[in-house]
Parts: C-alpha cells; sequence; structure tokens
C-alpha cells in the first residue's frame, strides 16, 4: 500500500549477492568485493583508524550504522580505490553505484606532519604495520590537521533512491567500512587515497639522522689529544 520493498531475509540475500558478484566478475576479472570475516569489520591499525575516524565526527556517524550491516553481510561487491576517489557497487534493493571523493592532503599539512614525524619512522614495514611511537599516532589521527580526512573533504553521491543532498544512504556508509576493511590488506593505498608519498615520512626521518650524525662528526672527541695539549704533556 506503501509501496515499500518486500522484506527478504538476510540469507537470501547474502546468497544473491554471491550471484551478483559472480555475474560481474565475468564482466569485470578485477571486481574486489568487501569481504569481512568475523565479527570485526576491521583489525589493523589503519584499517581501525580509518573506521574510528569515520565515527568520530557527529556529522557524519549517525549515518553509518546501517553501513556496518550492509559491509559485513558482504553487499559491497566491488571496492575501487583509487587517488582521491572511491567507487563501489553496493546490493540493496537493486545494484547501487557510488562515488565518493576526498581531497587531496594540502602540502601544507603533508609538510608539517613529515617535519614532526623525523626521527619517529624507522621503515616502511613499521609504518604499514601500526608500529610506530604512541606521539606518532596522536599526530597522525588529530581532528583537522592529521592525516585522516573530515567530512569536509568528504562528497558523495549514489545512486539510489534514498540519497539526497549531504545525507549519507546504507550505500555510501557500508563503503567507508569497506575501506576500513581494505586498508587492512593494503595500508598503503590509504596514502594513494590521500595523493601522498609515504617515502617522505621515511626520508625526513633519514634527513634527521643523517644531520644529527654529521654534526656529532664535526665535534672533537673528547678522547682525542690537540697538539697544543701534548706539547705541553710532554714539555716540547
Amino acid at each position: 500500500m506503501w509501496g515499500y520493498a518486500p522484506y527478504v531475509p538476510v540469507a537470501k540475500r547474502r546468497a544473491d549477492a554471491q550471484k551478483e558478484i559472480a555475474k560481474l566478475r565475468k564482466k569485470n576479472p578485477n571486481l574486489a568485493p568487501v569481504v569481512i570475516e568475523g565479527r570485526k569489520i576491521a583489525v589493523t591499525w589503519w584499517g581501525i583508524a580509518w573506521n574510528k575516524n569515520m565515527e568520530s565526527y557527529a556529522d557524519i556517524s549517525n549515518c553509518l550504522g546501517r553501513g556496518s550491516a550492509y559491509v559485513k553481510n558482504g553487499f559491497v561487491l566491488d571496492l575501487q580505490i583509487d587517488e582521491g576517489v572511491i567507487t563501489s557497487i553496493v546490493q540493496g534493493s537493486s545494484l547501487y553505484k557510488i562515488k565518493i571523493d576526498i581531497k587531496n592532503l594540502s602540502d601544507k599539512k603533508w609538510a608539517e606532519i613529515t617535519k614532526q614525524c623525523a626521527k619517529r619512522v624507522a621503515d616502511l614495514a613499521e609504518l604499514t604495520e601500526g608500529k610506530f611511537p604512541k606521539e606518532l599516532e596522536d599526530i597522525f589521527l588529530r581532528q583537522g590537521d592529521g592525516l585522516f580526512p573530515s567530512p569536509k573533504e568528504i562528497t558523495w553521491e549514489c545512486d539510489c533512491p534514498d540519497q539526497y543532498g549531504e545525507h549519507m544512504c546504507k550505500h555510501i556508509a557500508a563503503t567507508l567500512y569497506g575501506i576500513g576493511r581494505r586498508l587492512d590488506d593494503d595500508p598503503l593505498l590509504f596514502f594513494k587515497l590521500r595523493g601522498v608519498d609515504p617515502m617522505e615520512l621515511l626520508k625526513a626521518s633519514v634527513e634527521e639522522r643523517t644531520t644529527v650524525l654529521l654534526s656529532n662528526a664535526k665535534k672533537k672527541s673528547r678522547r682525542v689529544i690537540s697538539d697544543e695539549d701534548i706539547e705541553r704533556l710532554f714539555g716540547v
């Protein structure tokens, strides 16, 4: 009477999602569904940090709930991450296409972050595994001037009937959560998305260490006796 879609059990919707993935993969071998194993959407530092950042903003946190259920049930059939843009296909009552644009990290912010990271990032493996000092974590997660995007830096669109204006539909929310899961597999995608080179963090650390070493090398060792001291010592 009111035009509501008939209720479909979750188990059937999951099965339907798998069928759709099989169909889509025939046309697109590079299809990348989001697969959640277990109860948690993300389990690594970068994946968890991405989702926590999204949830920390009141502007969008109240829109995320149904999205988490969608991604956990396997309804994000494809998720692609490139510099400044995410595209996805999410199954709802139909298949919906989503596009999310995220502004690149500004040169000013990135320069400040790399400066603050000097001597704190040992190598790329530690960076991607989230094994760095707590103060570095605080720098990355700072709202407004950290690594992670704020709602003001994100715009989105979905071709579903629920999407209008700045409202976030569940398909967009599922996509945002799916990014967290994808970062579990490949943390370097985060830097690609934000348009920055993670090697610059290591470069800043190496340059800082090199400066310190060169500075120390120029100082005379206390164990080295000068010619003047030798003359005084031996009376020559």
